[in-house]
């Protein structure tokens, strides 16, 4: 279908409507987040409002998925490939359940540490060698130096002799690491816990830390939604091919 005179937009103009260069427009051109561009005889690339939706749109979309999907599924709806520009969108808000799954159970482990909070006598000044530890939290001296080895312990060494010395810090950690594998918590939610706690110090400032992280998942979670919602209405204008019943008002 020719383009009519009044719907045509220079390359300088389009880019001018969301403050990016022209090199930019034709880069989106290029990695397919814009539509193919028809050229003039002198080989100008003709800009429609098509165009203008589709910047609207993907900037939209990366607002919430961020650019390198943007792209994938910008890419693939222009290449006519709906089913491959859905997948790309869904495992985007799958990302989000998974990081939203693992934020609760980081927290429902922090409440297991709370409640229980254990408490061993202080170690020494010189802090308390591997065997104490064992003794001090219930478990066999090859769990500790399991737990070393996936970096869940840090003990340091004593001079001379090398035997591992735990100070206070890591005797805790110990504490927490055997606490939470006795409620089946997998390694990977406990490293996330020492991590944390190794960052701030406090259990009660890393449940609020996360508290705080969720809060901004679900700002993301909305982000994402608008995207979605801006590409169904751009599917709608381009009358993508859909199942009957999707696009319906």
């Amino acid at each position: 279908m020719d383009v009519g005179p009044k719907d045509r937009l220079r390359a300088v103009d389009l880019a001018a409507t969301v403050g990016i260069s022209v090199q930019q427009v034709r880069n989106y051109v290029e990695q397919g987040v814009l539509p193919p561009a028809r050229r003039t005889p002198s080989g100008y690339r003709i800009f429609t409002s098509e165009h203008s939706r589709a910047l609207t749109v993907a900037r939209r979309l990366a607002e919430g998925h961020g650019w390198g999907r943007t792209r994938e599924i910008m890419a693939a709806v222009h290449r006519g490939d709906l089913p491959a520009a859905l997948a790309a969108l869904d495992g985007g808000h799958a990302e989000l359940d998974r990081e939203r799954a693992d934020i609760r159970r980081v927290l429902g482990a922090f409440e297991t540490v709370l409640a229980a909070s254990p408490a061993a006598r202080p170690a020494p000044r010189r802090g308390v060698r591997i065997g104490e530890v064992a003794a001090l939290v219930g478990v066999r001296t090859s769990q500790l130096r399991l737990w070393e080895a996936r970096d869940l312990l840090r003990p340091t060494r004593a001079p001379g002799t090398n035997y591992r010395v735990y100070d206070e810090a890591e005797l805790r950690a110990a504490q927490v690491v055997a606490l939470l594998r006795r409620g089946a918590y997998p390694f990977e939610i406990i490293e996330a816990v020492l991590g944390e706690l190794r960052n701030t110090g406090s259990a009660q400032r890393v449940r609020a830390e996360l508290a705080r992280r969720e809060q901004d998942l679900h700002a993301r979670s909305l982000r994402r939604l608008r995207g979605s919602a801006a590409l169904h209405d751009y599917l709608r204008q381009r009358a993508q091919p859909v199942p009957p019943g999707d696009l319906v008002d």
